[in-house]
């Protein structure tokens, strides 16, 4: 009753119910969800002076929560810690002190951890804090398993989920350890994590496999696309900054596009002819996200060979978001790791709609100072939800990949085919 009227009315609502009033009739049909409850989360996050990061611990925590949301847990507090070093335990004694007392008074389910922990870091915290510890790299490949669809991207997540697996299975028979010499101690604890082990390898093995024929495949069809001529563009960015919309209004294509955190999983390629005649090729990538983890790079190295291989990148940045240049910084420094930061890039500031009332109003510079334009040869700004600045983004495309437009041409007389191949 409280959860609907509040404290202070809780008297006169019970003498309405004990008087017989409509209110006891009502409760009577109530009705309750029988849905899997939200789990519980805690959201830790640490900050090392002596490790300088762009990306404010608050913010990495506003998106951690996000992800935590999208993986179906309720975050319902934070805690932060700054320290002068890294610590053994991730966070100091007085911290888990702290985390064991919110744990034990508020029902709490699982407590997220924002970086990547270690399989001692993760098992004495559980150890300590008596509830489930998972980590950010833990977390995001919780999401990409419930956004993967195609057989392609389930191999991907399978292989990272493995590679993940592999260095957390010595606590899993933890229960079936040695813990002494003589009769009666000697079981099969050790035996049983030897063959856990090797049957992890050999699945990792078989899913390498299945991944690189994926590969091999996919680089058929490019080659069959392009025949040698076709210019290869790749879109690239951060979650949900609106490459698949986009995609779809350049490409008169329907991928499936949602405002939601990796809603594109797997590489869609539609060749794009150019009102000039030039043939090329546009892929919607998957999306980069803060502290991606390594292994899912490399899981995801068939899917992202788009981009490995394009003569432009085109990188798109939601504009309306207050970590906008935050995310940018993010897909450039990736887009280094991955060896391809000198290939051209144009950079497109997408959602334009949500911080001006029309296409024709100036984008403020106070936004552009914050954001490194630098290695990009054009800013463009767009709108995929109302077609503003495509008419733009497609003669930039055509003069970066080696046409020049002559005149433009109305957004209705633009030849383009986004046949799926």
């Amino acid at each position: 009753m409280k959860d609907y009227v509040g404290w202070h009315s809780f008297e006169s609502t019970l003498n309405s119910v004990l008087a017989g009033s409509k209110i006891a009739h009502m409760a009577k049909k109530r009705t309750h969800s029988t849905g899997p409850s939200r789990e519980k989360a805690i959201l830790v996050g640490v900050s090392v002076r002596s490790e300088g990061d762009y990306w404010a611990l608050d913010d990495s925590l506003a998106e951690l929560s996000e992800l935590a949301r999208a993986a179906g847990a309720n975050p319902i507090d934070r805690v932060t810690q700054t320290m002068n070093k890294p610590s053994r335990t991730y966070i100091g004694k007085g911290k888990i002190e702290e985390l064991q007392h919110m744990v034990k008074h508020t029902d709490v389910d699982v407590v997220i951890f924002d970086d990547e922990l270690s399989p001692t870091q993760q098992k004495s915290l559980e150890d300590n804090l008596g509830v489930k510890v998972i980590d950010r790299t833990a977390l995001i490949l919780d999401v990409f398993a419930q956004r993967a669809r195609s057989r392609e991207g389930r191999l991907q997540i399978e292989l990272a989920q493995t590679e993940y697996l592999l260095p957390r299975l010595a606590g899993q028979w933890s229960h079936l350890e040695r813990l002494g010499g003589g009769v009666g101690t000697r079981g099969p604890g050790e035996t049983q994590i030897e063959t856990d082990r090797r049957l992890v390898r050999r699945k990792l093995s078989r899913v390498k496999k299945e991944i690189a024929q994926v590969a091999s495949q996919r680089n058929q069809q490019r080659l069959q696309r392009t025949g040698g001529d076709a210019k290869i563009v790749s879109l690239v960015g951060y979650t949900n900054a609106g490459k698949s919309a986009l995609f779809n209004k350049i490409t008169s294509s329907v991928v499936i596009e949602r405002n939601q955190l990796f809603s594109t999983l797997d590489t869609t390629t539609r060749r794009l002819y150019l009102p000039l005649g030039t043939s090329a090729t546009l892929s919607d990538t998957v999306g980069f996200v803060h502290k991606l983890p390594p292994i899912l790079v490399a899981a995801f190295r068939a899917t992202l060979e788009e981009a490995l291989e394009a003569d432009l990148l085109v990188q798109v940045v939601d504009i309306s978001s207050p970590y906008a240049a935050e995310q940018a910084q993010v897909v450039s420094d990736q887009l280094a790791d991955m060896g391809i930061e000198d290939t051209p890039r144009i950079l497109v500031l997408n959602k334009f709609d949500l911080i001006a009332g029309s296409s024709e109003e100036p984008l403020s510079l106070s936004v552009l100072d914050q954001i490194d334009v630098s290695n990009f040869s054009r800013v463009i700004t767009t709108s995929a939800t109302k077609s503003w600045g495509l008419v733009d983004l497609r003669n930039t495309i055509e003069a970066a990949v080696g046409v020049v437009h002559v005149e433009e041409e109305p957004e209705d007389a633009v030849d383009l085919i986004g046949n799926e191949v």
